[in-house]
C-alpha cells in the first residue's frame, strides 16, 4: 500500500512539473510577440514626417523636438508720398577734372607769365568755369642718347661731361633711359627713376668698340621704342652729329621724325672747342680712323640737328666750353618741365563713363586771341599742348 502510494506520489510530482512548464511557455510567447512585432499597439501613434531622425523596420530611433521658428517680420512701411512734392536725390560726389597744359614757343621755350584769366576750356563745346589754377613742374620721360665710338677720342670728355650734367638735373619723379651708339645702339639702362642706375649706365662707357657713328639708325630705333610709350617723350641727343655708316639716309630719318608723335628732340653738339682748334689751323677735327670728315661734314651735321629740333618743337644747343653744359641742361629742363595745372567741376555731372572732348585756348582779357611778343616787340607764335579729352567715371546704380 505504501509502495503504491509512493508510485502515485511520484507520478503526481512529474505531472505537476509538466504543468508548470506548459503554463510558463504560454507566458513567454506573448512577450516575444510584443518585442518583435512591427505593428503598433492600439495606444501608439506614427511619428510625423517632420520629426526627422533615421527610419528602420522598427520605427524611428529618435524624434527630435521641433524648434519654434520666429515669426516672419512684417515688410517695412514705405514712406507716404506727399502730394505735390517731386522726387529728388542729393548728390555729394562732385567730380573734379584736372587738365595739365603746357604753352611754349615754337622753339620749345615755356611761357610762364600766363594767368588764370588767359585760359578758356570747353568740354564737348560747353564752356567750363576754372576752379583751381596752379603753375607746376611736371615730371619728364626722357631718353639720353649718347654717341660713344672709337673715333671720339677728341670729344670723349665733352660727351661724358654732358651726359653726367643732364642726369644731375633729374628729379625723383622723372623717368630716364640711357642708350649709347656706335655701329649700333645699346640700351645701357631701361627707364628708371634712380639716378644711381643712370650714373652706373654711363660708367660703362669706358672702352669704345667700333669707329662708326650710325646716328640715323640709332635715332630711328629710339623713336620706335618711345613711340609705344604713352604721353610726351623727350630725346636728349648728345652727339657730334656725324653719321658715317647708317643704312638709312637723311630723308628716311626725317620722315620718321615727322611721323612720330609726342616726341621732342633736344640735340646737344659736342666738340666745338676741338673743331675750332683744328679749323684755325686749316683742317677739320679728325673723326674716326680712316674715315674722311671735313669741315663741310660738321656744318651739315649742325644743320641736321637744327632740323631735328625744329621738326619736333625742341631746340639745338652748340656749347663751346664744358662749363656751358650745366646751364644748357637747366634751360632744357625749363623748356620741357613746366606746366599749368587747370581743374574744374564739369557742368555735366553724370558718371556715365562717356568720353568728353576738351579744348584749351589761350585768350586775351577781351576774349580774343592772346598775342605774345619777344623782347624786340615782335609777335611770337606759341603752341598749346593739352590732352584732347577724358573719360568720365562710371557708377553702376
Amino acid at each position: 500500500m505504501f509502495s503504491c502510494f509512493g508510485e502515485a506520489r511520484k507520478y503526481l510530482c512529474h505531472a505537476s512539473l509538466l504543468l508548470i512548464l506548459i503554463l510558463g511557455s504560454f507566458k513567454v510567447l506573448p512577450l516575444a510577440q510584443d518585442q518583435g512585432s512591427s505593428a503598433p499597439s492600439k495606444g501608439q501613434t506614427e511619428p510625423p514626417d517632420a520629426a526627422g531622425g533615421p527610419q528602420s523596420d522598427v520605427g524611428p530611433y529618435a524624434i527630435p523636438k521641433k524648434k519654434d521658428e520666429p515669426p516672419t517680420p512684417p515688410p517695412p512701411e514705405k514712406p507716404k508720398k506727399v502730394e505735390g512734392m517731386p522726387d529728388y536725390s542729393i548728390r555729394v560726389d562732385i567730380p573734379l577734372v584736372e587738365v595739365p597744359v603746357m604753352v611754349t614757343t615754337k622753339d620749345g621755350q615755356f611761357i610762364s607769365s600766363l594767368k588764370k584769366e588767359n585760359f578758356r576750356i570747353t568740354e564737348d563745346g560747353t564752356p567750363q568755369t576754372i576752379s583751381n589754377f596752379t603753375v607746376s613742374e611736371a615730371p619728364i620721360t626722357a631718353v639720353l642718347l649718347v654717341e660713344f665710338a672709337a673715333g671720339d677720342y677728341f670729344f670723349m670728355n665733352d660727351i661724358l661731361h654732358a651726359s653726367y650734367s643732364f642726369v644731375s638735373t633729374l628729379k625723383k619723379d622723372d623717368w630716364l633711359a640711357v642708350i649709347s651708339y656706335d655701329m649700333k645702339d645699346y640700351i645701357l639702362a631701361d627707364f628708371t627713376q634712380n639716378k644711381q642706375d643712370a650714373y652706373g649706365a654711363l660708367n660703362q662707357l669706358r672702352i669704345p668698340g667700333f669707329t662708326e657713328t650710325n646716328l640715323f639708325d640709332a635715332l630711328y630705333d629710339t623713336l620706335d621704342r618711345v613711340d609705344r610709350i604713352q604721353g610726351h617723350k623727350y630725346i636728349i641727343l648728345v652727339t657730334t652729329g656725324i653719321d658715317t655708316f647708317s643704312k638709312l639716309n637723311l630723308d628716311q630719318i626725317t620722315k620718321k621724325i615727322k611721323a612720330t608723335k609726342d616726341v621732342t628732340i633736344f640735340p646737344v653738339s659736342v666738340g666745338w672747342a676741338i673743331r675750332e682748334y683744328f679749323e684755325a689751323r686749316g683742317g677739320a677735327a679728325p673723326h674716326g680712323m680712316g674715315i674722311p670728315v671735313g669741315q663741310m661734314d660738321y656744318l651739315q651735321a649742325d644743320n641736321e640737328m637744327n632740323t631735328f629740333a625744329r621738326l619736333t618743337g625742341g631746340r639745338a644747343y652748340f656749347p663751346r666750353f664744358q662749363a656751358e653744359f650745366p646751364e644748357i641742361f637747366h634751360q632744357i629742363g625749363g623748356d620741357i618741365r613746366n606746366q599749368y595745372s587747370i581743374a574744374y567741376h564739369p557742368t555735366n555731372p553724370k558718371l556715365d563713363g562717356t568720353y568728353r572732348k576738351l579744348k584749351v585756348d589761350v585768350i586775351a582779357p577781351d576774349g580774343g586771341p592772346l598775342k605774345v611778343k619777344d623782347q624786340k616787340g615782335k609777335d611770337l607764335k606759341y603752341i598749346v599742348i593739352a590732352r584732347e579729352g577724358y573719360t568720365a567715371k562710371h557708377t553702376v546704380e
